[in-house]
């Protein structure tokens, strides 16, 4: 009797927490996943209308022929198990005996976590491992979850902002070259800095916990750590308030949303450049801002009671003078969600009732018309990899890379390439134990893709194609040492240059009985 494959995707079963989710509990260290289950037996399949393609080793199935997708479900977290309540001894063993007085359980103080050492990790290495470096922090943090921003690579430093401060390592082993300190903590970065290496981050007004402003604007140049000028943000109402702002820079120029209004300043000397122009007064709002090769703005308009009336429009401004160059509408009841990409111009849309449950990519042409709409739902694909549209940067979406013809998707238990010519799904692989990043195309329709640190296997970085999982290329292999302080950090924030990978979480506790590493990285050679 022939027996159909089972699906690989049940909607209902528990899901991991992802980076970047506002609601995800404060200090949250994921479970250990249960026993891998059992991939494919070994008795004699039949195929009658799909062929499979199989690679056993890291559990990568996909289905080829009809393009449905088969192969073992994505494994199920464990509970936790809860600790064992102490018993008192209450009961006195005879009416002259004095009670024994009851046992008040012990206060227990939780075991910090240790943090490996580099040589630690490179010491037990097998033949073609990649070797690796991890970076720590011991700033006093207060006793909550501190969020990091993105990795920016600049010539041969990874910096990041986290807290108050801006810290640039090494890329060759991870010490610390340069940190700018702030006076209070970091509210909001631009996704990227200028190409000669110049960031604006911007700050809150104080340090207090409630009642300050994201409204102080720092210069930094990444190449030295030199602070420039700062700045702070003028309000004079509700249509420029700074209570969340949202920032881009593009060419030399960041652009800032700060509430319904938006404006343009120099990134050299602060100068203001001009405000980014309000089209349809009292109807249309720019609410998040895209930069990069160019500068995109995204404005809600048509707001009202009926949320199906509302749409979206995005621009593209020439960044040194504002000039509109063109301009692209949603459809009523859909909104713009996160810009994949400005070049090509890639984006993510959901709809007003069901929101990211109801989501597609959309690929504009270089003038802004329709270029493809992709509904990647069918293969189990999810809006950010679960992280959802929360607000803040536009151009953080978890999961997701864009080449020049091809988007890729993924940081789930699987990952896919979908062309932006066809809207099709060009290769698709799925792990059974872990999950899979695209980092980057690596020409044409191939993708380069993080592979996470498992329960029982370490991390690494793979080539795949069309063809799937045939055309798996191990790039990267990281040591085995790595495994379980590579897989805390849940993927938080990634980056890949010149075959060096850095892997950081999205956030830290400031409890430091849960604290971790900042930084790690693998890449190719000898320690």
């Amino acid at each position: 009797m022939h027996h159909p494959p089972q699906p690989w995707y049940r909607p209902h079963e528990q899901q991991q927490p992802v980076p970047d989710n506002p609601y995800a509990p404060e200090g949250y260290t994921p479970p250990e996943p249960p026993p891998r289950r059992r991939r494919f037996g070994k008795g004699p399949l039949i195929a009658t209308v799909v062929a499979l393609v199989l690679v056993a080793a890291s559990g990568w199935v996909y289905a080829l022929g009809d393009g449905r997708w088969g192969g073992p479900d994505a494994p199920v977290a464990g509970k936790p198990t809860g600790d064992g309540k102490p018993t008192g001894d209450d009961k006195a063993s005879s009416p002259s005996v004095t009670p024994t007085p009851s046992r008040t359980p012990a206060v227990r103080t939780p075991t910090p976590q240790r943090i490996p050492t580099s040589e630690e990790l490179n010491a037990g290495r097998a033949a073609g491992d990649a070797t690796a470096w991890i970076a720590d922090d011991r700033s006093d943090l207060p006793r909550r979850f501190i969020k990091l921003y993105p990795l920016w690579i600049v010539g041969d430093t990874v910096v990041q902002a986290g807290y108050e401060k801006v810290t640039a390592r090494r890329l060759s082993d991870g010490t610390e070259k340069w940190s700018v300190p702030l006076p209070a903590s970091v509210c909001e970065v631009p996704n990227n800095p200028t190409p000669d290496g110049m960031i604006v981050v911007v700050y809150k007004s104080n340090r207090a916990w409630t009642g300050n402003r994201c409204n102080q604007l720092q210069m930094i140049d990444l190449r030295t750590g030199k602070a420039g000028w700062r700045k702070r943000l003028t309000e004079t109402g509700s249509m420029d308030g700074t209570i969340m702002v949202n920032s881009a820079i593009s060419g030399g120029t960041l652009a800032i949303v700060q509430s319904m209004k938006a404006a343009a300043y120099r990134v050299d000397t602060g100068a203001k450049l001009y405000d980014i122009p309000l089209e349809n007064p009292g109807k249309c709002y720019p609410d998040d801002l895209a930069g990069g090769t160019r500068l995109v703005v995204s404005s809600t308009c048509a707001i009202g009671v009926d949320r199906g009336k509302s749409y979206h429009q995005l621009r593209e401004l020439d960044p040194r003078t504002g000039k509109v160059r063109w301009r692209y509408r949603t459809q009523p009841g859909w909104s713009v969600g996160k810009m994949l990409s400005v070049d090509p111009v890639v984006f993510t849309t959901y709809h007003h009732e069901k929101l990211t449950d109801n989501w597609r990519v959309v690929a504009l042409k270089p003038g802004g018309k329709p270029r493809i709409t992709i509904d990647a739902r069918p293969k189990g694909f999810t809006y950010c990899a679960g992280a959802g549209d929360s607000g803040g940067n536009m151009q953080l979406c978890p999961g997701t890379a864009v080449g020049k013809d091809m988007v890729f998707l993924g940081g789930i238990d699987r990952v896919g390439g979908y062309s932006l010519d066809t809207g099709k799904l060009v290769w698709g692989v799925k792990s059974s134990d872990s999950t899979l990043h695209p980092l980057r195309g690596d020409g044409g329709p191939y993708a380069l893709v993080y592979e996470a640190a498992s329960a029982d296997r370490p991390g690494g970085v793979i080539r795949f194609g069309p063809g799937s999982a045939d055309t798996k290329k191990q790039v990267l292999l990281h040591p085995e040492a790595a495994r379980a302080v590579e897989r805390r950090m849940l993927a938080g924030r990634l980056a890949y240059v010149n075959g060096r990978i850095v892997i950081a979480p999205s956030g830290v506790s400031g409890n430091d009985a849960e604290h971790q590493p900042r930084m790690l990285s693998f890449a190719p050679g000898s320690p």
